[in-house]
């Protein structure tokens, strides 16, 4: 064979070999068993801004938080590719010109200078938990890094490493790392800060700033000289922040709800749910061992919950229970319900503000309440009554309106009352029902809200009116409708405050339901909540005018079926024969009888005028819907007889 044809021949095996070799290879990086990069990050809770209020633990306790695409400062990556991989976008995983150096400079020192990894290949040793001493850990790294670059895009490795990178201690990722040394997002870094997140990983323990300080100084300012930075004067971190805490019973509640969700996007306000709690620690202080506290905020405008404190502090330390949340505790609410029950009132028709009632000793069947200090008043208007919550006018009230109709309120405006004896009595007008502070300040919600379809605006601004017309206190704010409460034998102390726009509760008691001697709402809780107010806002929100159809008039303007309550029995006033009060009615049509009073008669059906000049004591109604009715009759004269009922489906 001639010269040329040999070498020809020669040339031809060679690339023949070369590419066997190179199909080999290939298929032998195709076969690369590549390790999960889908690894468990932190359950996170977040607040109406996407501010992180609450962060769990992954396996082992690592702090792991997500790094979304896109939400690291540019200038981290930027430095980081130009410290540990110049080259990071140009080579196929493994850096061959780096590799050489690497192997040269050992040669030369006589020792290990720079390992020539890649940042493919740091992704690779990070997610098999490998080390980088030996020549096997080094080829597999290689290997896993070449099947890494063909099944992912460089960014996203770039992402896997940020997600991963050990930065001491139990801290994963570069978002941990910045709240954990930084106490901020990744956002926006200096050049100090991002130098110091790309030089941590490198030896994450032998540099920890919180006790290797001048380790990581020096490291930090290493990598700023290597990308051509200006030298920084700023101290490193001394201490690992903790993670924010905030809001945690409520945190602890979602994972209950939906263990299966990653992250939680709640209308808390981190700014305002920091604050409250802060206010809860101060003033547990003073609080008998034992006793908890919990705080709520209602944005009613929205109807959002913007803050929950369930305890001062979540633990069980100094004999108190903080790991229970008292913002959803079942409790008895005192006072705190005859808001609602005037509300009711004057929403139907039954009184007006200027109504007069008798405070005297009254009994109602068995029951024989008392007001609080044991003596009565003789006759007072509803706006004096519930301003020194007295007990006779609101249970005269719920007497007139039904037990069963201030439930059905109660569940209507979003509150879950639980029974102690399953059917309702009088005597929940003063607290003997169940509520939760929750309840209570969604209920006042609606209150504070006047334009809620549940209750006639007119009704709603009259009590706040009311409300807002309590003398306050030296401290507290002008202008802000509050009541405060005092459950039986002084178990529950509670103060719920709203002005335009904020609904704020406060509880104040033991646990485990004790008594707590010398509780009082207006003296404990109510505190709390004007101070609650104060750091909320530095000016409260006004109330809004009074409704078109309020009637602001005195007792002697009134009709004279609402200038006193409960008129004496006189043939001249009608009376309901049937249906009596209380009655439950199969659903047909309904025939209300009606004995003395004046001709003509005007009949009301939930506040609704359903017949107007009725000649006759018989009047048909027609056909009633399922559910409660509150049916009214007036005479000529202006007197009234009701019957609250309910019809069965």
């Amino acid at each position: 064979m001639k010269r040329p044809h040999r070498l020809l021949f020669a040339l031809a095996i060679l690339m023949l070999a070369a590419a066997s070799l190179h199909e080999a290879w290939d298929d032998w990086v195709d076969r690369t068993v590549i390790p999960a990069t889908l690894a468990e990050t932190s359950v996170e809770m977040l607040d109406r801004d996407g501010q992180l209020m609450r962060a769990f633990a992954v396996e082992d306790g690592r702090i792991r938080l997500a790094v979304p695409h896109g939400g690291v400062d540019p200038l981290l990556t930027q430095m980081l590719i130009a410290y540990e991989d110049k080259r990071f976008y140009r080579h196929n995983g493994v850096d061959g010109r780096a590799m050489l150096r690497a192997v040269a400079q050992a040669v030369r020192a006589g020792r290990v200078v720079s390992g020539g990894s890649t940042l493919t290949m740091q992704v690779a040793r990070i997610l098999e938990n490998s080390g980088t001493g030996s020549v096997r850990g080094k080829l597999r790294q290689m290997r896993v890094a070449w099947a890494l670059e063909r099944q992912m895009s460089k960014d996203d490795i770039l992402h896997l490493y940020l997600q991963h990178a050990p930065y001491g201690g139990r801290i994963e990722g570069v978002r941990s790392a910045t709240f954990t040394w930084l106490g901020k997002e990744p956002h926006r870094l200096t050049e100090a800060e991002a130098a110091l997140l790309v030089a941590l990983p490198q030896s994450p323990e032998a540099r920890r700033p919180d006790r290797h300080a001048h380790a990581a100084r020096a490291a930090r300012d290493r990598v700023l000289a290597r990308v051509g930075a200006k030298p920084s004067r700023t101290p490193v971190p001394t201490k690992a922040r903790p993670l924010p805490r905030l809001a945690p019973h409520e945190a602890d509640a979602l994972r209950v709800a939906q263990p299966d969700v990653p992250r939680f996007e709640t209308p808390l306000s981190a700014k305002v749910q920091r604050s409250m709690a802060r206010l809860a620690t101060l003033h547990s202080l003073h609080m008998a061992r034992g006793t908890s506290l919990a705080i709520m905020v209602l944005d009613h405008q929205s109807g959002q919950i913007i803050a929950r404190v369930g305890s001062p502090e979540y633990t069980d330390a100094n004999g108190s229970p903080g790991f229970i949340d008292m913002t959803r505790a079942k409790r008895s609410p005192g006072s705190t319900l005859k808001p609602i029950i005037y509300a009711l009132a004057f929403d139907r028709g039954l009184a007006h503000p200027e109504t007069v009632f008798s405070d005297r000793p009254t009994r109602f069947g068995s029951y024989a309440p008392q007001n609080f200090d044991g003596m009565f008043r003789g006759d007072v208007t509803a706006r004096q009554a519930l301003r020194l919550s007295l007990n006779i006018p609101p249970v005269a009230l719920t007497d007139a309106l039904g037990p069963e109709r201030l439930m059905a309120a109660l569940r209507a405006f979003g509150a879950d009352p639980k029974l102690p004896g399953g059917q309702a009595g009088l005597a929940v007008a003063l607290g003997g029902v169940g509520l939760s502070l929750e309840d209570l300040v969604q209920v006042y919600g609606h209150l504070a809200a006047p334009d809620t379809p549940l209750i006639a605006p007119r009704a709603a601004w009259q009590v706040g009116d009311i409300l807002r017309g309590i003398a306050p206190p030296p401290g507290a704010p002008a202008g802000l409708a509050y009541k405060t409460g005092t459950s039986y034998g002084h178990r529950d102390a509670w103060a719920i405050g709203y002005d335009g726009q904020h609904v704020i509760g406060v509880w104040m008691g033991r646990p485990d339901g004790t008594p707590v001697p010398g509780a009082f709402g207006g003296a404990d809780a109510a505190p709390v909540l004007f101070e609650a107010f104060g750091r909320l806002k530095h000016q409260l929100t006004p109330a809004s005018p009074p409704p078109p159809d309020t009637l602001l008039l005195s007792t002697a303007d009134l009709p004279p079926n609402l200038r006193r309550f409960g008129d004496v029995d006189d043939a001249s006033h009608p009376k309901m024969v049937f249906p009596p009060d209380g009655a439950v009615l199969a659903q047909a049509e309904t025939v209300v009888k009606v004995a003395g009073g004046t001709l003509p008669l005007t009949v009301l059906v939930n506040g609704a005028v359903v017949t107007t000049g009725a000649a006759r004591r018989e009047v048909d109604i027609g056909t009633l819907a399922p559910g409660f009715s509150d049916i009214a009759v007036i005479d000529a004269m202006g007197h009234a007889t009701r019957s609250a009922i309910r019809v069965q489906p």
